[in-house]
C-alpha cells in the first residue's frame, strides 16, 4: 500500500532549484542552528533551501505563496517532522536497498534528459561538486522514511473478518465489487401541500409491491396538480447509481421497496427487482504439483547435490514412482511426508524459478532439474484446473481498501506521537507557533 504523503522531490522541474540552493548552502561561510530535533540540528541554511522550494513549487503549480514569515514556519514544521522519523530510521538502523535507490534516482535521471547515472552525476556536479551525492543521499532519507511509515503504521492497523464481511456488504463495497441492482424509480412532485404528496407517494409504494409496470403506476396516480414519473432503471452498477440511493437499495431484497426519499425535487420511492454480482469472475490457473529437493550443507556439496538429482531424474525418467522417491530423499519434509505433494499451487506462490518452471510443465512428465535459492529440483504437475478465487479477490480488495482509509488516520496519529515523544527545541523564537499564539 502506499499513500500519497511521499511524493518524489526531485522533479525535473525543480532540480534546477535544488542544484543552486546547494550551490548557496556550499558557499554560505557560517550557519545559524534554528531548531534541535533528537540529535539533529536545523540550519538557517536548510530552512531556506527548504522555503525555496516550497515557494517554486507553489509558484509552479499556480497557487498563491503565503507571507514569508508563515511560509518560515510551515517550512521548519515539515523539516521537523522529516527529521523526528529519521532519528527513528537511525535508531532501527533501516539501510536504503542500494537497487531501489538506483532506480529512484534513475528516475529522476531520465525527468532531467539523462539515460545513466553517470552521466547524470556528472551533469550535477559540473555545476556544483558533491551535488549528486547530496541528491542521492536526500533521495536515501526519503525511501528510509516511506520503509519505517509503512513498518511503523502497518502495525497499527487492524482489520478482522466481520469489517471485511461488513465493507462488502455496505453501498461502497457493493460498488467496488462491481454489483448490479436492476431497480424501479418513482418520482413523486407537484404544487400540491406536502402532506397531499406524502399520500400519494405512500399509495405509490403501496402499488409497486405488486406491481413492476413503472409506467402504469405513474399514469395512475398522476393529476393535475401531482406529477408521478416511473422508469424502470435496468440493470446497473451500484457505483452509478447516487451514493444516497444506492445506500437505501443495498439494504434491500429483491421485491422490496424503499421508504419515502424526500428531496428538494419531489419524493422518490425505489423498488429493487433483481440484484446481481459483476458477471467477471477471477479464474486462477492452479497446478497440482509433486517436487523432490536436494539441498546443499557441511556434507553435501553443490557438486554431489548435482548428482543425485540428476540420478533422480533418470531413475524417474526410467519408471520410478515420484512420489516414493520424494518420501525417501527429498530435503523438504514437510512435502516429503506425503509423496513430495504441494497441493494446488497458484501462480507466484512460489520463487520465480519454481514458478516459471511449474507454469511450463507438461501434464504428467518429469521436469528436468532445475535450481533455485533453496536447492536443487524435480516437479511433476499431474493436473491443472482454473479455480475460482473471486470471492478471495473479493476480500483482499475489501482488507486493501480499509486499510487505505485506516492508514491515512494512523500515519497522522503515528507522527503526532512520533514528534510529542521526540525532543524538539526550537531556537528563533520567531519560528516557535506555541510562542507566537501566545
Amino acid at each position: 500500500m502506499k499513500t500519497q504523503k511521499f511524493k518524489n522531490l526531485f522533479k525535473a522541474s525543480s532540480l534546477a532549484l535544488f542544484i543552486s540552493a546547494s550551490t548557496f548552502s556550499y558557499a554560505a561561510p557560517s550557519d545559524q542552528i534554528i531548531a534541535i530535533v533528537g540529535t539533529t540540528a536545523i540550519l538557517k541554511s536548510d530552512l531556506d533551501q527548504g522555503v525555496a522550494e516550497a515557494t517554486h513549487k507553489l509558484q509552479a503549480q499556480k497557487k498563491e505563496v503565503p507571507p514569508q514569515n508563515i511560509l518560515q514556519v510551515q517550512v521548519l514544521n515539515q523539516l521537523i517532522t522529516r527529521d523526528a522519523q529519521l532519528e527513528l530510521v537511525k535508531k532501527y538502523a533501516l539501510k536504503a536497498d542500494e537497487k531501489s535507490l538506483n532506480e529512484a534516482v534513475l528516475k529522476i535521471a531520465q525527468q532531467s534528459g539523462s539515460n545513466s547515472l553517470e552521466a547524470f552525476q556528472q551533469k550535477l556536479d559540473s555545476v556544483a561538486p558533491g551535488t549528486y551525492e547530496l541528491l542521492r543521499n536526500r533521495v536515501s532519507e526519503d525511501l528510509l522514511i516511506q520503509k519505517l511509515s509503512q513498518q511503523q503504521v502497518m502495525s497499527r492497523i487492524k482489520i478482522t473478518d466481520l469489517d471485511v464481511e461488513n465493507f462488502l456488504k455496505s453501498p461502497e463495497g457493493q460498488a467496488a465489487v462491481g454489483s448490479q441492482a436492476h431497480v424501479l424509480h418513482m418520482r413523486i412532485a407537484g404544487d400540491a401541500p406536502v402532506a397531499e404528496l406524502e399520500n400519494v407517494a405512500k399509495s405509490v409504494r403501496t402499488e409497486l409491491k405488486d406491481s413492476n409496470d413503472a409506467n402504469a403506476i405513474g399514469k395512475k396516480f398522476t393529476t393535475a396538480q401531482i406529477k408521478v414519473d416511473g422508469a424502470d432503471m435496468g440493470f446497473r452498477p451500484l457505483s452509478d447509481i447516487p451514493a444516497e440511493l444506492a445506500a437505501r437499495v443495498s439494504t434491500l431484497q429483491a421485491g422490496q421497496t424503499t421508504d419515502l426519499i424526500k428531496a428538494k425535487d419531489g419524493i422518490h420511492v425505489l423498488k429493487l427487482i433483481e440484484k446481481k454480482s459483476n458477471d467477471q469472475k477471477a479464474l486462477i490457473p492452479q497446478f497440482n504439483t509433486r517436487h523432490i529437493l536436494i539441498k546443499t550443507s557441511e556434507v553435501v556439496s553443490p557438486e554431489n547435490a548435482k548428482q543425485m538429482i540428476d540420478s533422480l531424474y533418470n531413475r524417474l525418467k526410467a519408471g520410478e514412482d515420484f512420489a516414493t522417491l520424494a518420501s525417501t530423499y527429498s530435503n523438504d519434509p514437510g512435502s516429503a511426508r506425503d509423496g513430495g505433494s504441494l497441493g494446488w499451487v497458484s501462480p507466484g506462490m512460489m520463487v520465480p524459478e519454481f514458478d516459471k518452471t511449474m507454469q511450463n510443465a507438461t501434464v504428467g512428465e518429469v521436469s528436468k532439474p532445475f535450481e533455485t535459492q533453496f536447492g536443487w529440483h524435480l516437479l511433476l504437475v499431474s493436473e491443472t484446473r482454473q479455480q475460482d478465487m473471486t470471492s478471495e479477490y473479493q476480500k483482499r480488495m475489501a482488507r486493501q481498501i480499509l486499510g487505505e482509509r485506516q492508514f491515512e488516520s494512523e500515519f497522522d496519529s503515528w507522527l503526532r506521537e512520533l514528534r510529542a515523544n521526540t525532543y524538539i527545541e526550537i531556537k528563533d523564537p520567531s519560528l516557535d507557533p506555541k510562542k507566537n499564539e501566545s
